[in-house]
């Protein structure tokens, strides 16, 4: 069956996208309890609720008991209102140098199918024609039902580095080797679909933001380990791009030793030490192992090898510091390690939650430091979180 065009969504006013967001966010919800939570009336709910009913997007649960009214002594059922996963699918890739990861979910971001790809290089250019592949590639296997599949509102694509959202250009990704990439403007000379490239950390902590941990926290932030160390800010309500479209570098703090050239090109950034390629060169050069790789330094660490163990122990230690800065300044109550650094997470977390407690400020300690397992699959399924917020906000380039 051939994807059916892109409808828009029924939500004239700011009260009707709040709703929808509670809805998809924190459904199955009851009407009188999207009231609460939001502050508008019962009958402005059920305005709003009505034209997403009628056209698919949401549906009432079967009715089930409510509390016992005090005053009544009897039960009024409710029919608590979720959305519709498969009013919508989405389309997200997740780039990094060495392959690209492309997800088609629904609309509360569940994913529906999956395509690895390896990258024979980093030039923008192939780059973006391989993305665009892929991108037909998943749009083939919608229109071929091989998941249950509504209308493609669009793609995410997420990178890492400094990614100004709103234009759709890769200002500065060191790991990419990217400068002044414009990604949406190229993707969609090959691909007429509505383009959302945002970068990579900003984008998982939107889909933890909407559909994950986040989703009743006041404040959150996203902390990723792997080749780069990045950091994702939920504050006041909204995840943080910052008035350039840069925050949360928490892998750019310049909290090592200052004769370390970070792959930035500046000194004494936290990735000189923490990231997973600094422990390796580290460990390389102290054991005199040029031929380890990444696991075996893992190995010898696990072993009690003096030289692999001070690779973690100095990382564990300048992540720490980092935290409590980040935790100082921004005060969340809650920071999940993420990414695919965790794996060897025991390594260094004793040292790292040292650091972390001897430079926190006061109450600031209290903030919960929890490990989440990410796979890139994850990273991708962030990716269209970001389209999924931006079509239900109406924002460009899915304007309503």
């Amino acid at each position: 069956m051939p994807l059916r065009p892109h409808r828009p969504l029924p939500l004239a006013t700011p009260a009707g996208v709040e709703v929808l967001t509670r809805i998809l966010t924190q459904g199955p919800i009851p009407r009188v309890e999207i009231a609460r939570r939001t502050g508008l009336s019962q009958a402005a709910v059920t305005k709003a609720v009505a034209p997403l009913i009628e056209t698919g997007f949401v549906t009432d649960q079967a009715a089930v008991p409510a509390e016992v009214d005090n005053q009544l002594g009897i039960g009024r059922p409710v029919s608590p209102l979720t959305v519709v996963p498969s009013s919508v699918s989405v389309i997200g890739v997740k780039v990094t140098p060495t392959g690209l990861i492309g997800v088609t979910t629904d609309f509360t971001a569940g994913i529906l199918s999956v395509r690895h790809e390896q990258l024979a290089d980093t030039a923008p250019k192939r780059v973006i024609e391989q993305v665009a592949e892929l991108a037909k590639s998943l749009i083939s296997s919608l229109k071929a039902g091989e998941a249950m599949a509504g209308p493609l509102i669009g793609i995410g694509v997420s990178v890492s580095g400094d990614v100004d959202a709103e234009h759709g250009v890769v200002r500065d990704s060191p790991l990419m080797g990217w400068r002044g990439v414009p990604v949406a403007e190229l993707l969609r000379e090959r691909v007429r679909v509505p383009i959302v490239v945002t970068n990579d950390v900003r984008a998982l902590t939107v889909a933890e933001h909407w559909f994950g941990v986040g989703v009743n926290a006041d404040s959150f932030a996203v902390v990723t380990i792997g080749s780069g160390i990045g950091c994702g800010l939920y504050i006041n309500g909204e995840v943080v791009s910052g008035a350039y479209g840069v925050s949360g570098e928490l892998g750019h703090l310049p909290l090592a030793p200052g004769d370390l050239v970070c792959t930035c090109g500046r000194r004494g950034c936290v990735e000189t030490v923490a990231s997973s390629d600094a422990i390796l060169a580290r460990t390389r050069e102290t054991t005199g192992r040029a031929d380890l790789d990444l696991a075996g330094a893992i190995k010898l660490a696990h072993e009690g090898d003096e030289h692999a163990r001070e690779a973690f122990d100095r990382a564990g230690e300048v992540i720490g510091a980092a935290l409590a800065a980040m935790v100082n300044l921004v005060g969340p109550e809650l920071v999940v390690i993420a990414g695919e650094g965790v794996a060897e997470y025991d390594l260094y977390e004793e040292r790292m939650r040292l650091a972390f407690a001897e430079h926190a400020f006061g109450a600031a300690g209290d903030c919960t430091l929890m490990l989440r397992s990410h796979t890139f699959d994850d990273w991708a399924r962030g990716a269209a979180a970001t389209v999924i917020r931006s079509y239900v906000r109406g924002e460009p380039p899915l304007h309503r």
